[in-house]
């Protein structure tokens, strides 16, 4: 054999031995998102499993659910009195509806695992939940009334009939690209009693009677300027379970984690996993 014919050889040989050595890149761990659910008012039970089944198809994410078959507007959420309830979580997505959950200290206690830099999502009725003092008048930046709200980015008190909202998108951003304006079925459309400047409107909602409200937005919360996601959207099961509204909250999930680039496509490895 000609010594120019072995190079060939050689050069596979080598490339075998690098493949060999070199470890394949380790698969990313799924985001571990806590999702509370619970309390008046709406089809809970069906709705956690829908979001956790809808999240987990969309990203790369594992969904732990905090549930209670309780419909009053006190549910007794285990969350309750314990500050450090959202340890080792990427996220908190909050869909309860506590409506009479008013103590100041009970609501610092929900609202420890954001102060101390945990990314949430709010869903529809957790605008209503944990409001303090009084709730009708646009609560003061920096006071126990604003608690909740400020988390929140917007404040709300109370809610429309029951009849479709027309759902308009309006600036650019990355967790609404490619969600198109679309009409809902029959759902609540929630007030705007105040917007805060922390937060960042997306998306507004026409209603037959009522006056337009912002339904998406985004919010930075305290002095980390910690993300949160909401919408007032998602009342009823039909909702919870259309293909754009998932998609809506699953864009959520990854913005907030800064698991999205600014094109609104999820960063590598957060995107919808293959199934073995």
């Amino acid at each position: 054999m000609k010594p120019v014919a072995l190079l060939p050889l050689l050069a596979a040989a080598l490339c075998g031995s690098l493949s060999a050595q070199t470890p394949a890149a380790p698969a990313v761990k799924p985001l571990k998102v806590m999702l509370i659910t619970g309390g008046c008012c709406h089809d809970y039970k069906a709705q956690t499993e829908i979001l956790k089944k809808g999240l987990e198809e969309r990203i790369n994410v594992t969904v732990d659910q905090v549930h209670v078959d309780d419909g009053s507007t006190k549910p007794k959420l285990p969350i309750y009195g314990n500050p450090d309830y959202g340890k080792g979580y990427d996220l908190i997505i909050h869909d309860e509806c506590a409506a009479d959950i008013k103590d100041p200290e009970t609501v610092k206690g929900v609202l420890k695992p954001h102060q101390d830099g945990i990314p949430a999502v709010a869903l529809h009725c957790a605008m209503h939940s944990y409001r303090v003092g009084e709730i009708q008048k646009p609560a003061k930046e920096g006071t126990q009334d604003a608690l909740w709200f400020e988390f929140l980015g917007v404040q709300s008190f109370r809610h429309g009939a029951q009849k479709p909202i027309e759902i308009k998108f309006g600036k650019k951003h990355p967790a609404t690209t490619g969600i198109k304006d679309w009409t809902t079925g029959n759902e609540e459309l929630y007030n705007n009693a105040k917007v805060f400047d922390t937060a960042e409107e997306l998306a507004k909602g026409k209603q037959e009677g009522e006056k337009d409200s912002v339904v998406v937005w985004t919010n930075l919360y305290g002095k980390d300027k910690v993300r949160v996601f909401c919408t007032t959207i998602g009342h009823n099961n039909t909702t919870v379970q259309d293909p754009q509204y998932l998609d809506l909250v699953a864009k959520g999930v990854l913005w907030a984690t800064d698991k999205m680039d600014s094109a609104g496509k999820p960063k590598a490895g957060y995107g919808r996993q293959k199934k073995e």
